[in-house]
């Protein structure tokens, strides 16, 4: 008995640690060229918002596997909008874009452990939100075009049932 309490306690805590945001999330976003918008302006498409740093490996290793993704996506069903948050000016961050040769969007942020979206616990995270504006995975560590490829073609809704 006490062990089956323990799995169901265990399954309610990674429930509960999934950070999951409320629909079509208001975030308000300004790129490194002076462009705004807000995180609802892209309603309809699948948004892979990756925070990250200059200073973060993995987070550079990913980033050709985000551009990709971007590339293959932004004209149809999806798009990347990646996340500055260190302290550093524009300029030295779009030389750095220049050098990795990344166009997706980017947006410079003060260093953060929290968002709109969710608990940021380290470097990357990468946020899944729906077309219709749901935050509905959160990825701590690096991720590939294919993990996010995948989870958008496994995503099933979830059914509200009629009673």
């Amino acid at each position: 008995m006490i062990e089956g309490l323990k799995k169901r306690l265990y399954v309610l805590v990674l429930a509960l640690a999934i950070p999951f945001a409320a629909l079509a999330v208001d975030m308000p976003l300004t790129d490194i060229h002076g462009n705004k918008a807000n995180l609802k302006s892209y309603l309809g498409k699948w948004v892979v918002v990756n925070y990250w740093a200059t200073w973060c490996p993995p987070c550079i290793v990913e980033m050709p596997e985000l551009q990709s993704f971007h590339d293959d996506h932004v004209n149809t069903d999806a798009m990347v909008i990646g996340i500055n948050t260190e302290l550093i000016g524009d300029q030295q961050l779009k030389t750095f874009l220049d050098d990795y040769f990344i166009t997706y969007p980017i947006v410079n942020s003060k260093p953060t452990q929290e968002s709109e979206l969710g608990l940021i616990p380290g470097l990357p995270t990468t946020f899944l939100v729906t077309p219709e504006g749901e935050v509905v995975a959160r990825q701590v560590g690096p991720v590939t075009r294919d993990m996010i490829e995948q989870f958008i073609q496994n995503w099933q809704p979830k059914k509200i049932s009629s009673q």
